[in-house]
Parts: C-alpha cells; sequence; structure tokens
C-alpha cells in the first residue's frame, strides 16, 4: 500500500512523516523544503502477530507494511508549473491513496503560505489544483482519441467518457464524484486520474484539539466519501521519541486510545478495502495485504505466482479458533481447521497454509 502526503508548504507534512516513519526527512519553516518525494516504510501494526509467534515458536515477524510518500507542497497554479508544479503532481499519480495534510493550529512562528488559518481554503486550493492536472491530462487523452476515432469507431464510447469527465471537472467537481456507469468503468480506471484517488484528510491540531476546524473538515469529507482525523503533528512527533513501553505510558496519561499512526493506518486500510491474511510456522509469522473479496488462489499469488499457478488447497483457520484451542493440533483435533478451495473468500485473520504443485 502506498500513501502520498500532500498539502500546502508548512502544514506539517513533512513533521508527520517524520513522526510515522522516523525516516529524518528534513522539515523546515519554508516552502519547496521537500523536492524529491521522501519514502519510508512502516509494519502495520497488528496484536495478532505477537501471539502467532507464541504459538508457533517462530524465529521471527514479518508484518504487512506500508509506504509513506512524503511529497513536496503545493501551492496554488501548481498544476501550471508554480512554485514546483508538475514535478509534485506526477509523484502523487503513483500512490494508492492520498493523505492531505491541513492545518488547523495557529502559530505566529510557523508562516503559512496564504498569511492566516483557513483548512477550507486550503482544501479547496490542493484540490483545484488537482482538478485543473486532470482536465490537462484529459484534454490531451481527448485529441488523441479525437485523431484514433477515424480508424477505430470502438473508441467513442471512451471519446463520450472523456467529454463528460471534461464537463464534470470543469463544474470544479472530483472525478470520484462522477456518476459512472457499468460501461464506463474500464474506460474511467485506465486514464488515472488523479482525482479519482481516495482521500483521507488529516487535520494537523494543536494539541488542545481545534475541534471548531476539524468539524469543518470532517463535513467537508462526507460530501465527497472521504475520510478525516485529527491528529496533532506535534504530539505524533514526542510519541515517536519513545521507546514501546514509554509510548504506552505516554498514551495512557494523555488519555490517548491509539497512536495517529494506528489511526491513520486503520483507516487506510478501510479507505482501500484492505485486510490481512497470516501465514505461520516456526521459521516465521507473515501477515500480507490483500483486498476485501479476494478469493484463496488469488490471495496464494500474493506470496508467490507459482502457489497460484498450481494451487490445489489451502489449509485454513481463524486466528479467534486457533487462539482458542491453544495449538495447530489441538484445533485440527477440534475440526477447527479447514481445507478450502480455489473459490474460497479469504477472511481478515485467516492463517493459511497453501498446498500447490507446479
Amino acid at each position: 500500500m502506498k500513501l502520498g502526503i500532500v498539502g500546502l508548504p508548512n502544514v506539517g507534512k513533512s513533521t508527520l512523516f517524520n513522526a510515522i516513519t522516523k525516516a529524518g526527512a528534513e522539515s523546515a519553516n519554508y516552502p519547496f523544503c521537500t523536492i524529491e518525494p521522501n519514502m519510508g516504510v512502516v509494519d502495520v501494526p497488528d496484536y495478532r502477530l505477537p501471539e502467532l509467534q507464541k504459538i508457533y515458536g517462530s524465529e521471527k515477524i514479518l508484518p504487512a507494511q506500508v509506504m509513506f510518500f512524503d511529497i513536496a507542497g503545493l501551492v496554488k497554479g501548481a498544476s501550471k508549473g508554480e512554485g514546483l508544479g508538475n514535478q509534485f503532481l506526477s509523484h502523487i499519480r503513483e500512490v494508492d491513496a492520498i493523505l492531505h495534510v491541513v492545518r488547523c493550529f495557529d502559530d505566529g512562528n510557523v508562516v503559512h503560505v496564504d498569511g492566516d488559518i483557513d483548512p477550507l481554503r486550503d482544501i479547496q486550493t490542493i484540490n483545484m489544483e488537482l482538478i485543473l492536472a486532470d482536465l490537462e491530462i484529459l484534454e490531451r487523452r481527448k485529441n488523441r482519441v479525437e485523431r484514433q476515432l477515424k480508424g477505430d469507431k470502438k473508441l467513442k464510447p471512451l471519446y463520450d467518457l472523456i467529454l463528460r469527465l471534461i464537463d464534470h471537472l470543469e463544474g470544479e467537481r472530483l472525478a470520484k464524484s462522477y456518476p459512472l456507469t457499468k460501461e464506463e468503468e474500464a474506460y474511467y480506471r485506465d486514464i488515472h486520474l488523479l482525482t479519482s484517488k481516495p482521500v483521507i484528510y488529516v487535520a494537523n491540531v494543536s494539541p488542545e484539539g481545534d475541534s471548531e476546524a476539524f468539524e469543518q473538515i470532517k463535513a467537508f469529507a462526507e460530501t465527497e466519501q472521504s475520510d478525516a482525523l485529527a491528529i496533532s503533528v506535534q504530539i505524533e512527533q514526542e510519541i515517536a521519541q519513545l521507546d514501546p513501553e514509554e509510548r504506552v505510558i505516554f498514551l495512557e496519561e494523555m488519555g490517548i486510545k491509539e497512536s495517529g499512526l494506528d489511526r491513520l493506518i486503520q483507516a487506510s486500510y478501510k479507505l482501500l478495502n484492505l485486510i490481512s491474511f497470516i501465514t505461520a510456522g516456526p521459521k516465521e509469522i507473515h501477515a500480507w495485504t490483500i483486498i476485501k473479496g479476494t478469493k484463496a488462489q488469488r490471495a496464494a499469488g500474493k506470496i508467490h505466482s507459482d502457489m497460484e499457478r498450481g494451487f490445489i488447497r489451502a489449509e485454513t483457520i481463524a486466528y479467534e479458533d486457533l487462539v482458542k484451542a491453544g495449538n495447530i493440533a489441538k484445533a485440527r483435533e477440534q475440526g477447527l481447521l479447514r481445507l478450502e478451495g480455489k473459490e474460497y473468500v479469504v477472511k481478515d485473520g485467516d492463517i493459511l497454509n497453501f498446498r500447490f504443485n507446479v
């Protein structure tokens, strides 16, 4: 899973990236500090893996992972090359979902690129640049398809979709709010528009909360079927500097159930419709990320293409059933271990052992 952190300059993107990845990306109080996108890989928190390590006596744990990209601050006119322009729009194109950081805190020591704090204005600024970039993509695509139409009339549905999308975006609406028909879906996926990507709005609030600003962002996010989280990047920075035991104590003292990182990953999984299945044995416990609804044979391919090609069946047990039984031998005695075929839909927390023959 690839998540791109975007927003205006000086809203806390790089500071958030540093806190959740501990990668030490440069963060400074001036625009365009981040030119090339920093990338950090973070383990997905999963309480099940240490428990399974105890049951199997595994040598190591390999959690599922998320890649975070810290993409430079966009400004008004980025789609036309202002600031650092299209270079960064192309970076956004590579990610699965966008974490749009919006500044809610007021701090005279950290300048705002537009002079004052206005979360909804800032969101609209970024969204308009993404819309303008998409319109440029569509215009180029329209001209190309227009030429191809003379020799291939089958492209007419694609051409008509492009025209409708241009009209939609010119109304200052995101591509993901366009009412797609079933016939248009394949064409739409092939266009790869920036404003079709799922978004989580991350309200960067002060430690006190800035609840009014967050409620504005949350209400806006609901209008476009996006998610919104309030995170104090300042607090996340402090959490990142603690060892695991100190972190638990700190969160308890602050009255916080989960860190911002945990909530971000959970929200991202939900947004992208992802789940994890697990393979387990004496050597390692390994979590694998798949799309919800994936069948067993396709899930096997997540590990290796040979497993998918030569799939026979999957030995399956739910995490809760194995923990209740205590070990795999007792689970087998109790009939909790099942053999599933290629049409079995994998569930979150399933522990799978694939049998295959190539």
